[in-house]
């Protein structure tokens, strides 16, 4: 495993404390092991310079990378560089052997509210990155998880209560996509995933209140300043040119290093 936060498994907490997530719940099912090399909070740059060489040391038989939304939070985004990062990491793990399965993002605003503007320009980050997967993929074939397209994936009950991270159901949704990708590579899977849910207790209502109020407000306002300036060229195109703030998302520029 190689990538952010959600490969780590923040979301589906064990019961005598720390995660499992996506990783362990697909191994589970192939009856192997999970060497974890996944930090919260990593961009694809970690993921190519300090993850990749501790993956390629442990030779994995498959490997699966979940990274690029960190990236699309930050004033820095640059695609090109996403790009060429991503498909470096494929290219290296598959000249071991190893099948490497990749992530197409969802739009994330339809799961955790933003202010219009804001919101647009997430959604735009994220149609950016797609891209770059998109190209990764076509470059390399690499088996692609289309989160957008996965059965349930806008469901409440997919997400943990801090609406950034998948809840247990959401890392067993993504783990039976991923073993389905690796079906289709003749990979034997013994056992299917289990949906059945048995970690952590559910959210309820007054969970996700204090969630927003304690921690999603001070989050929003700390990687939000990043695409505030953004945001706030929308809204003057809305202003000076007529543009609707629900309109087409115009492309961003890319940033070179």
């Amino acid at each position: 495993m190689l990538g952010d936060s959600t490969s780590v498994g923040i979301g589906d907490p064990l019961p005598g404390g720390g995660w499992r997530g996506v990783g362990p719940l697909l191994a589970a099912a192939l009856g192997a092991e999970v060497a974890n090399h996944s930090v919260t909070g990593a961009r694809m740059a970690c993921v190519r310079e300090a993850q990749l060489p501790a993956a390629l040391r442990g030779r994995p038989d498959a490997a699966l990378v979940i990274a690029g939304m960190n990236d699309t939070l930050r004033s820095d985004f640059d695609p090109d560089r996403l790009c060429a990062d991503l498909a470096h990491v494929v290219t290296a793990l598959r000249a071991q052997g190893a099948p490497v399965l990749l992530v197409r993002y969802h739009d994330h605003g339809r799961v955790f509210r933003l202010p219009g503007a804001l919101r647009r320009a997430l959604s735009g980050r994220i149609q950016r990155l797609n891209e770059v997967i998109d190209a990764v993929v076509a470059r390399t074939g690499a088996p692609c998880l289309d989160l957008d397209r996965l059965p349930g994936a806008y469901g409440r009950a997919a997400w943990s209560v801090d609406r950034l991270h998948p809840s247990e159901l959401g890392h067993r949704m993504l783990a039976e996509g991923f073993a389905t990708l690796l079906a289709a590579t003749g990979c034997v899977i013994p056992a299917p995933v289990s949906m059945v849910c048995e970690g952590g207790r559910s959210a309820g209502t007054l969970d996700h209140v204090g969630w927003l109020l304690v921690k999603g407000i001070p989050w929003l306002w700390r990687r939000g300043r990043d695409l505030v300036p953004f945001a706030a060229g929308i809204l003057l195109r809305a202003l000076v040119v007529g543009e609707r703030a629900d309109g087409p998302f115009p492309a961003e520029p890319a940033r070179r290093p």
